[in-house]
């Protein structure tokens, strides 16, 4: 019998429920939503269609063929208020709205775009990016430190685009320390690294629940997605439905998935995955003192040179 599979979302992100059977029963489908979603089952409204209606689970031994749902439709889960979970017809909130905004794009789009988690030892952005373009880890992290020289060559030779005053410290030092393994890349490594591999980079940043793109006005043909939440970067791959394949290049004028990405950085935001770099604490890995947020970071390393830090 071939697998019901069933896209969700929810303010703890996007998923894909691959395990159910068009004879599975409506309980078997919210046991699979409440561990997904991390909603108690009683508090669980599911709303499907488009537009979106609230969808009836109140019958648990009724089939999915026999409750109307189709392989391949898109969920949407909330939390009912626990002090009015007997009402019917629960209200539309605010955050229901934005969670449908893009409803029309996901019925078009062949998966759904989810975080493949890189390790946070200092070399998250070259790891990503590494992924996207090769699909899989750089377990050894020789790609990663030829990424950081291939940074290092690039800013010392265009050092018209990559002046003392963009870098903010002389061309020899920035190249000296980002090939160091302990430094952090950021705008300057996504627009050297757009340019060298000709693809498009969009960040999709949770803080501010936008989308940067690197390396767009090249007009390259292909484009790549990664996720940003203040300190940490995590590639982004679509899966699909059925599980069989996974995606990490599209087409830059694919703007279906595009705008998957766009609702993506919203609800991350809305749900606060992120992390506030000017709240977070450091510690220095070289004296151990403790420093907080981005900006007592930089004045530290500056006034020591010591550039190894750690998050607590």
């Amino acid at each position: 019998m071939s697998n019901f599979a069933l896209r969700v979302k929810s303010k703890s992100g996007h998923h894909i429920i691959k395990n159910l059977q068009p004879d599975s029963t409506i309980k078997d489908l919210k046991y699979e939503l409440a561990s997904l979603t991390q909603i108690t089952i009683n508090c669980l409204q599911v709303l499907s269609g488009f537009p979106p209606k609230v969808f009836d689970i109140t019958n648990e031994t009724q089939t999915l063929t026999a409750s109307g749902l189709m392989s391949g439709e898109t969920l949407i889960i909330e939390e009912k208020d626990k002090n009015d979970i007997k009402e019917a017809t629960p209200k539309m909130t605010a955050s229901s709205s934005e969670l449908l905004q893009a409803i029309n794009d996901q019925q078009n789009c062949p998966g759904v775009l989810l975080k493949k988690v890189v390790p946070a030892d200092n070399s998250c952005l070259f790891s990503s990016v590494f992924f996207v373009l090769n699909r899989k880890i750089d377990e050894s992290g020789e790609a990663v430190q030829w990424y950081r020289n291939l940074v290092a060559e690039t800013i010392s030779r265009e050092t018209e685009t990559y002046s003392e005053a963009i870098l903010g410290k002389p061309v020899s030092h920035y190249c000296s320390w980002i090939r160091e393994p302990t430094s952090w890349g950021g705008a300057i490594e996504l627009s050297v690294l757009a340019n060298h591999h000709g693809v498009e980079i969009a960040v999709v940043d949770t803080l501010n629940g936008i989308i940067n793109r690197f390396g767009e006005d090249r007009r390259y043909p292909l484009r790549v997605f990664i996720m940003f939440d203040g300190i940490h970067y995590d590639p982004l791959y679509m899966e699909n439905f059925d599980g069989m394949e996974i995606m990490t290049m599209f087409q830059s004028d694919d703007d279906v998935v595009l705008k998957n990405a766009e609702q993506l950085a919203k609800e991350a935001k809305s749900s606060r995955q992120y992390t506030d770099v000017n709240k977070f604490t450091l510690k220095c890995m070289i004296c151990g003192i403790h420093l907080s947020g981005q900006v007592e970071a930089q004045q530290h390393a500056k006034g020591t040179g010591h550039a190894n830090f750690g998050e607590v």
